[in-house]
């Protein structure tokens, strides 16, 4: 009973969502011109509806967890068993809370509209960056990060933040999947036109029988993962006119290829 109680007002909200993408598949497969009148249409109204969806329910839940924290301060009052006993449960609540919140951020990250924000950027300066801000992750956990530069720049017209943020995914992911320590190696270079950034760990490697779904939205090999990070960053990528690709060996580790284009030279005289 308290479960269709918490979930009721969001049931017109799913059950919209539910009818809409009903009404979607059978007119694509009822009549073939219906597939081809405006697909990215009816992708970006199919997508605005998820996104508010989970918009809807990120509200509320923003209040939910702000009185689960004043309750918690309540109970905090009170030193007897019995109510150290509610609190340890009370914890546990928000900190699903806190996990549900944190998967709703991941998906609206992963399903909105990427607007790019290209600027002329070196990435040897941008990886620079990174190592400075990911060194101390990487050593508590016990993982040694060597990272390797050309000696000179390495132009790209790209988003910054959103580069960075696909970068420390595969930073964060190859960290995760070395648990007793390893190391990370980061290696940016250039090939044929196009910027080439590697990152390799030596953990345990993936299954060859996974290795298609890693991109997958929602596919994670950790209990805990939510199964955006390599479907982000390779959107990511591919947004910007790159790819992001994989191979790995099973018990000797994995490496990521980070693809984007090169930024034309520019005309003497002018600057970055």
């Amino acid at each position: 009973m308290e479960f269709f109680i918490c979930c009721f007002p969001y049931l017109p909200i799913a059950y919209s969502l539910f009818a809409y993408y009903s009404f979607v598949m059978a007119e694509n497969t009822a009549t073939p011109q219906a597939r081809s009148d405006d697909p990215l249409s009816l992708y970006t109204e199919l997508t605005q509806l998820i996104g508010g969806l989970a918009h809807e329910i990120k509200n509320p839940l923003s209040t939910i967890s702000l009185n689960l924290k004043l309750l918690g301060e309540d109970l905090g009052r009170y030193r007897d068993d019995e109510h150290r006993r509610l609190l340890r449960r009370l914890d546990r609540v928000q900190g699903e809370a806190e996990r549900l919140r944190l998967i709703l951020d991941d998906f609206l990250r992963y399903a909105g509209k990427y607007e790019l924000h290209l600027k002329r950027v070196n990435l040897r300066e941008l990886l620079g960056e990174l190592r400075d801000f990911f060194l101390p992750q990487a050593e508590a956990c016990g993982v040694v990060l060597r990272v390797s530069k050309p000696p000179g720049p390495l132009w790209s017209n790209l988003d910054a933040n959103l580069i960075k943020q696909a970068v420390l995914n595969l930073m964060i992911n190859a960290t995760q999947a070395m648990s007793a320590g390893g190391e990370l190696m980061v290696n940016l270079t250039s090939q044929a036109g196009q910027a080439r950034l590697e990152v390799i760990d030596t953990g345990a490697g993936i299954a060859p029988e996974a290795m298609d779904s890693i991109f997958r939205a929602y596919w994670s090999s950790k209990p805990d993962g939510s199964g955006l990070g390599l479907a982000t960053a390779r959107r990511i990528a591919r947004e910007h006119g790159g790819d992001l690709t994989a191979e790995s060996e099973p018990g000797k580790g994995t490496r990521f290829l980070l693809e984007l284009p090169l930024a034309e030279e520019l005309a003497p005289g002018m600057t970055s």
